[in-house]
Parts: structure tokens; C-alpha cells; sequence
């Protein structure tokens, strides 16, 4: 349903692969080519530091080469000193820079003694070793050869920026400037994507059909023949006040020069290649699993995106288990609003009946527009902090609604000079039913990932990995955590809305089945497909677009049930342990106010809770 991560914390996968991910589901200089470990002059500082120093210093090292190999993360969080550059991130000597400083990292981290560390730079020290040791496994894997898909990738995500609609900024001479020379970089990424491509036809690494097919026309929606009318353009069609007049003339020319002849050009060889060369040579299969050492890599995405050591197998059952008992809440439910038919009968009077459906793109728009005053009414039943920033809702753009979600969340900066931005998809309105919008509003928005990744950002001491950072389980499994809260803040009164609610819940449980059925277990698309319409109310896109996004993204579909679980798991432990000292508002506290980190991580954390806060035995 979400794809947050389609935001900010997506950003990464766009620079590079996910498996080679430094923050799974992350925020994505001059790329520091032939960069090189640490001198011995400067291990011999860091051995005379404490253990706390040196894992400060090493953490803000790190992370300071990793912004300058990866200048869009920067841009993301607010940092615009890298804002000219895009490096070409599939090159073999990025690559090289990349694997060169995960490695050093690693080999820096594991000489600190934990035992030595307060628990805030004990975190410190369990994320950013699991985040190493997590990358460094991920180089095994060739997924540079496998740069974009209709769902994730540059090409689509540029355009983004370009028309504005993104994190590139446009309100100075510099700014535009800036994105000119971004542009350039773009061109030399996209000749680095053919070529990837055309080295993994010869490796047997290709896409599947099914996906290419759907990547062509994305692309094609770039090719316009007048560069005035490309969605780059947008910029210099009308520009803001504080762009001085002498000025706008020679960026207006600059603009139409750089479209039309470097990078129109480039998106025109990225889709000829697709649709002659590589549409050809691309894959009848599906499952990751087919892809050479494709079991090796599945197991390694589905670790990646739940931070957890459960295997495909078992992920499975617990999908076919909650998908049962979900099940058995709707029957109560199918059967208090009075309806007789079965439960498919029923999911097919919510996908055909016009009340539940939308009149207009502007009506569903506003309808989450008017959740937000609403909800935010209701949080201090459950929180005792909020966020700062604020988020504004928009329509997904034309040129990637078709493959899109259902809806996603872009967060904004720090500082508020960029707002969060949750995206609504109001392509195919009949996919679009009017009685999940309760759901989707607290996932996506308040007091999900918004909430969430707006608090995180704002705890400014933490180390800028923890701040920016997000681990797919943590932050997915946050959002769907929080459409179960919906009943205790005031929400799901309509028994149709909490019907959403489930739906949504059977949703990402179902996935855990789809997902490592396709990857795994050797699922048809077909066979997928049908799984979802026989046991979700979700319209026939929305079926569609969800199964190809599993196949496109291995293993991220599991994230949400998975971490979900967790979080209750560990609430109900807190609930056990405390008993009558147990409070909900300093339980979401402890859950939030770290940030986003490893399942596992997170475990530890909130069991050292609990233990500082049980009554003393007697």
C-alpha cells in the first residue's frame, strides 16, 4: 500500500542497489573515486581515543564520505552542499568506493567495546554494525545490473526532481544551476544503465517480462518533441520571484539547450534500448530465485528488509496464519453490517458498489485533506510528543500513476523548508474505495510514517546515520502499527472503515504468502493474483500493480507484517512486565524516540525498558 520508502527512504535503492543499501530503506560529492582507509596516523588518534570518542568519530567519518558518494541522500536531508552533483553510481569504481568504505567501517566498528558504551552510544554501536555487516554481505550480489524497474529507479525519480515536484530546490540562480549540472550527471548514469544492462543479458541477470513491459511507456512519457513542453521545463516556464530578471532569460535558454540536446536524447537511448534490445532478452521467470545464485539473494533481500534471521519458509506460514485470523475478523464484521452472502461475495459488493467509490480525483484529495485537523485532535490519547513539521497532501503526477501505490509519503527537511509530502494516486478511482481512507491516512501520514520520520529528524543529537536513517521493517512495520491504533484514538466508527482496516491488515499479510510464494516457492503471477482476489476487497489495479511491485522488489513486501508484529509483540510484552506501570504514550515514546533501527535492535532496546522500569522484587 505504502511506499515510503518511494520517498525518502527509498532514495538509496536509487543511487544503487538495495542490497548494497547503507540504510535499507534510507534516505537515498564529487563521488570519491579511488577513496582510501583511514591512514595509520589516523588509527593511531583513534586508538588513543575512548570508546565512546572513537565510535563518535567514526560514525560522523562515515557518514560524511557516504553523503559525498551519495549527494542525493544529502539533498534529502536538508544538506545542499552536493546539490550540482549525481554521480554515476553504477560505475565499477563507485562500486569500488563504496565496498572500500562499508569495509573499512566495518573493520573500525568491531574494535569497540560495546560493553564500554552508554546505552545511547550502545544503539549507536548495534545499528551501525548490523548496517555494515548487512552491506558488506550485499556486494555478493550483482544488482547494478538491474538499475530501474517501472516501480524504483532514477529515471522515473528524476523527473520528479526536475519538474519540482521533489527534493532538488528551486529558488535561487544556484539552485537552477545546480540541477543543469545534475542533468549532466543523469546522462552518464543513463548510458551506465545500458551498458549494465546489456553485461547482465550476457550473465544471464535481466528483468522479467512483465516489468520491462511496463518500464517502456514510463519512459516513452519523457519523449517530448518540443523541449518547451518537457516536465523539465517546468522550472523555467515560471519562475519564482526571488530569481532576479537578468538571469532568467539565460537559464531559460540553458534549460532548453540541456533538454533538448544532452538529456531527451538520453532518455530516448534508454527507451530504444529497453524496447529493442532489452525487451527481447528479458526474463519469462519471475522468482528472484531464478536469477544465478538466486536463493543466496532472496535470502539475503528478505534479511535486509525485515532485520530478522526468519527464512522464506517460515515467513510463509506466518503469512498463511494471519491471513486466517484476519479472515476471521471480517466474517464478525461481514456479518454485523448484515450482510449474507460469503465473504467473497462481499469484497465483490465493496469493489462494484458506487457508494463506496469516489466522484472525482479533487473529492478523494480532499477527503484526506480533511482527516488531518481531525486526527491530529486525537494524538494525545496515545503521545506525549509530536512532531514539528508538517505535511501537505498531493496527487501522484500523471507521468507515474499508472504503476504507482495506492499512496506514499515524502518527507520534508528538518529546517521546514521543504514540508512532507503525502501523495495520493487517483488514477482509477473505482481502485480507489472510499472506506479505507481512515487506514491509509494513519499509515502514511499522522501517527505513522510522517509522525514518525518527522520525530526522528528533529532529535538533532542524534548521529546523522540515526537521524536520516530508516530500516524498512522498523519504519513499515511503524505505519501499519499505526493504522491498529485507529479504535483507541476515535477512529474506525464506521464498521466500513474498520472493514478498510482490516482489508489494509489482510493487505500486508497476504503479501508475506505472495511474496515468498512467487520468490520461493514458484508462483505464477497469475496464481498471485488470484490469491489476492480471493482474499482481499482490493480492486483489480491496485491486485495487479501490488504483484508486480513483489516482483520488482523482492522481499520489501515483508516488511510491514513483520515489523508490525514486532512492535505488538514487544507492547504486550512491556504490558505483561509492568502491569499497572505500564503507560501506552511512554511505550510509543521508547519506540520513537531513537529512530528507526534493526527489529532485532529494537528488541534489546525495549527489554533494557522494561527492565529499568519493573517493580522491585519483593
Amino acid at each position: 500500500m505504502t511506499r515510503t520508502a518511494a520517498s525518502r527512504f527509498r532514495f538509496a535503492s536509487l543511487a544503487r542497489s538495495g542490497a548494497k543499501a547503507l540504510l535499507v530503506a534510507a534516505a537515498l560529492g564529487v563521488a570519491a573515486c579511488g577513496q582510501s582507509p583511514p591512514s595509520d596516523i589516523a588509527k593511531g588518534a583513534e586508538s588513543e581515543q575512548t570508546p565512546t570518542q572513537a565510535l563518535d568519530a567514526l560514525v560522523e567519518d562515515y557518514y560524511e564520505k557516504y553523503l559525498e558518494l551519495n549527494p542525493l541522500v544529502a539533498t534529502a536531508n536538508g544538506d545542499m552542499r552536493f546539490n550540482d552533483r549525481l554521480p554515476n553510481t553504477l560505475s565499477e569504481q563507485w562500486l569500488a568506493d563504496l565496498l572500500a568504505l562499508e569495509q573499512d567501517a566495518l573493520a573500525r566498528v568491531v574494535v569497540v567495546d560495546p560493553a564500554a558504551l552508554d546505552a545511547q552510544h550502545r544503539l549507536t554501536y548495534d545499528q551501525f554494525r548490523y548496517g555494515r555487516e548487512l552491506a558488506v554481505a550485499g556486494f555478493r550480489f550483482p544488482d547494478e545490473l538491474l538499475p530501474f524497474n517501472q516501480f524504483y529507479g532514477l529515471p522515473v525519480y528524476f523527473g520528479q526532481m526536475g519538474a519540482g515536484d521533489g527534493i532538488q530546490p528551486f529558488a535561487t540562480v544556484r539552485d537552477y544551476d545546480n540541477f543543469l549540472a545534475r542533468m549532466r550527471g543523469f546522462v552518464v548514469w543513463a548510458d551506465q544503465a545500458v551498458a549494465n544492462m546489456k553485461k547482465g543479458i550476457d550473465q544471464g541477470v535481466v528483468q522479467p517480462r512483465v516489468l520491462v513491459e511496463k518500464s517502456i511507456p514510463q519512459l516513452a512519457s519523457f519523449l517530448v518533441a518540443d523541449a518547451a513542453a518537457s516536465l523539465f521545463a517546468a522550472p523555467v516556464r515560471t519562475f519564482p520571484d526571488s530569481i532576479p530578471a537578468a538571469d532568467r532569460k539565460r537559464l531559460a535558454d540553458a534549460y532548453s539547450k540541456a533538454i533538448a540536446e544532452e538529456l531527451l536524447p538520453a532518455y530516448r537511448r534508454l527507451h530504444d534500448f529497453m524496447a529493442k534490445e532489452y525487451l527481447p532478452a528479458a526474463r519469462e521467470t519471475i522468482a528472484a530465485t531464478a536469477l544465478p545464485n538466486g536463493a543466496a539473494w532472496y535470502a539475503h533481500q528478505v534479511r535486509m528488509h525485515t532485520t530478522t534471521s526468519l527464512t522464506p519458509e517460515e515467513i510463509h506460514q506466518i503469512g498463511l496464519d494471519e491471513v486466517r485470523r484476519i479472515k476471521g475478523e471480517m466474517e464478525q464484521v461481514r456479518g454485523r453490517l448484515g450482510f449474507t452472502g460469503d465473504l467473497p461475495a462481499f469484497f465483490e459488493y465493496l469493489r462494484t458498489d458506487p457508494r463506496f467509490r469516489f466522484e472525482s480525483p479533487e473529492q478523494l484529495v480532499d477527503a484526506y485533506r480533511a482527516l488531518k485537523d481531525k486526527v491530529a485532535a486525537m494524538l494525545p490519547a496515545q503521545f506525549n510528543v509530536v512532531p514539528k513539521g508538517d505535511f501537505e497532501v498531493r496527487m501522484v503526477e500523471p507521468f507515474r500513476e499508472k504503476s504507482e501505490a495506492t499512496a506514499s509519503y515524502m518527507p520534508g527537511t528538518p529546517d521546514g523548508a521543504r514540508q512532507g509530502v503525502f501523495y495520493v494516486n487517483t488514477y482509477d478511482l473505482s481502485s480507489r474505495p472510499n472506506y479505507m481512507i481512515e487506514s491509509i491516512f494513519l499509515h502514511e501520514a499522522i501517527p505513522g510514517h510522517h509522525f514518525q520520520i518527522s520525530l526522528q529528524q528533529e532529535v538533532a543529537d542524534l548521529p546523522r546515520f540515526r537521524r536520516f536513517g530508516g530500516d524498512t521493517a522498523y519504519v513499515e512495520g511503524w505505519g501499519l502499527y499505526a493504522e491498529s491504533l485507529g479504535r483507541d484514538l476515535g477512529l474506525y466508527a464506521d464498521p466500513y472503515q474498520y472493514f478498510g482496516s482490516l482489508t489494509a491488515e489482510m493487505w500486508r499479510a497476504v503479501r508475506l504468502v505472495v511474496d515468498t510464494g512467487m520468490h520461493a516457492k514458484g508462483w505464477s503471477r497469475d496464481r498471485a493474483i488470484e490469491y489476492m482476489r480471493q482474499n482481499t476487497a482490493m480492486g483489480e489495479a491496485d491486485i495487479v500493480a501490488e504483484v508486480e511491485r513483489y516482483i520488482a522488489e523482492p522481499g520489501q513486501a515483508l516488511a510491514y507484517k513483520i515489523g508490525q508484529r514486532r512492535i505488538r509483540e514487544l507492547r504486550d510484552r512491556a504490558a505483561r512486565a509492568l502491569k499497572d506501570r505500564f503507560d501506552v504514550k511512554s511505550f510509543h515514546a521508547q519506540i520513537l524516540m531513537d529512530g528507526s533501527m534493526p527489529l532485532d535492535v529494537l528488541d534489546s532496546k525495549i527489554n533494557r525498558w522494561i527492565d529499568a522500569n519493573s517493580a522491585p522484587a519483593k
